[in-house]
C-alpha cells in the first residue's frame, strides 16, 4: 500500500518495501560515524528504537535527535536508541560531539539508502528519509511503526516511548532471533525445483510469467525512462543485499524482469523470494 506524507501543502511518496507490524523486520545496511557498515543484527538481544529524520540542519530533526537523546537516560540497558538518516556520517559525529549525545547513536544511510528501501521511508520527491520511530523487540519482530504524516512535525514521543515501556515487558524467556526470509547462497549442483513446486510458488507470486519451466518473467511500465531508471536502481539495491542476479532488460519505460538460478539451471525457492519482495515493493 503505498504511504505519503505531507511537508505543507506538498504531497510526497514513500519508496520501498512494506513494514508490517507483528512481523520479522528487515536487515538493513548503514554507516557510522567511522564508516563502517551496520545491521540489524549487529544489536543482537536488544529492543531496538530506531528513529529517522530528514537532516540534522533542521529544527525539527534537531530537537527531535536531542529529545530522544535525554529520554533515553531512562531506559534500561536492554533498549538501544538508533537515530537514521541520509546526513553524511561526518556531520552526525559532529553533532553528537557538539551536543555531548551518548545516550543515542547515529547512522547514515547516504551511501546504500538500504535502510530508507528496506523499511519504506525513503521519500521519492526529496532523496530524504520520513520522519518514523519503529520499535523492534529483542528476537526482531517489529511492534510498533509511528510514520509522522506530516514531514516537518514532531514524532509523538509519549505515545512511542508508551509502546516500548509495552515491549520492554514482554516475556523472553528464550532469546531467539527472527531473520526475515531471504535468498539462500547458491551452489553448483542444487536442483531445480519441480514443476509441481514452481506452480505452487507461482500461486503466490501474481504477475509472474513462467517461461520454459526454467525462468519467471513480468514486465512493469512507467510513465517515463526516469520512472523505469528510479525502479532499476532500487531493485539493483535488494538483489544485491539478497545475493540474487536478475535478468534486467530496459527499454525507454518499460523494466522487465527476469529471474532464474543460474547455478541450479531452472527455477529455486530463491528466484520465487526475490519475486515477493519486488510485488511488496512501493515505487
Amino acid at each position: 500500500m503505498k504511504i505519503q506524507i505531507l511537508k505543507g501543502s506538498d504531497v510526497l511518496n514513500l519508496v520501498g518495501r512494506t513494514l508490517e507490524k507483528n512481523k520479522v523486520a528487515y536487515d538493513f545496511k548503514v554507516l557510522d560515524k567511522n564508516l563502517s557498515e551496520v545491521g540489524l543484527l549487529d544489536f543482537k538481544d536488544k529492543i531496538k528504537l530506531i528513529t529517522t529524520f530528514p537532516s540534522l540542519d533542521t529544527p525539527v530533526c534537531d530537537l527531535q535527535i536531542k529529545e530522544f537523546n535525554k529520554r533515553a537516560s531512562e531506559f534500561s540497558s536492554d533498549v538501544v536508541v538508533l537515530g537514521i538518516s541520509k546526513d553524511l556520517p561526518f556531520a552526525q559525529k559532529r553533532f553528537c560531539e557538539s551536543f555531548s549525545l551518548e545516550n543515542i547513536k547515529l547512522f547514515s544511510d547516504y551511501k546504500y539508502s538500504s535502510f530508507g528501501i528496506n523499511y519504506g521511508l525513503l521519500i521519492k520527491e526529496l532523496n530524504l528519509l520520513a520522519r518514523s520511530v519503529i520499535i523492534i523487540d529483542k528476537t526482531n519482530i517489529v511492534r510498533y511503526i509511528q510514520i509522522v504524516k506530516e514531514l516537518t512535525s514532531q514524532p509523538d514521543y509519549n505515545d512511542a516511548l508508551n509502546n516500548l515501556k509495552d515491549v520492554i515487558k514482554l516475556p523472553y524467556s528464550e532469546i531467539k532471533e527472527n531473520i526475515s526470509k531471504k535468498c539462500k547462497p547458491c551452489e553448483i549442483g542444487t536442483p531445480p525445483l519441480s514443476k509441481d513446486e514452481i506452480i505452487k510458488f507461482l500461486n503466490s507470486c501474481p504477475g509472474w510469467q513462467l517461461v520454459d519451466d526454467k525462468k519467471i518473467t513480468k514486465e512493469f511500465k512507467f510513465k517515463d525512462f526516469t520512472e523505469a531508471k528510479y525502479f532499476l536502481d532500487i531493485l539493483a539495491l535488494i538483489a544485491q543485499e539478497q545475493g540474487h542476479h536478475p535478468i534486467f532488460t530496459l527499454i525507454y519505460n518499460k523494466l522487465k524482469i527476469t529471474l532464474t538460478t543460474h547455478a541450479s539451471g531452472g527455477l529455486t525457492e530463491n528466484d520465487f523470494i526475490m519475486a515477493k519482495i519486488i510485488n511488496d515493493l512501493d515505487v
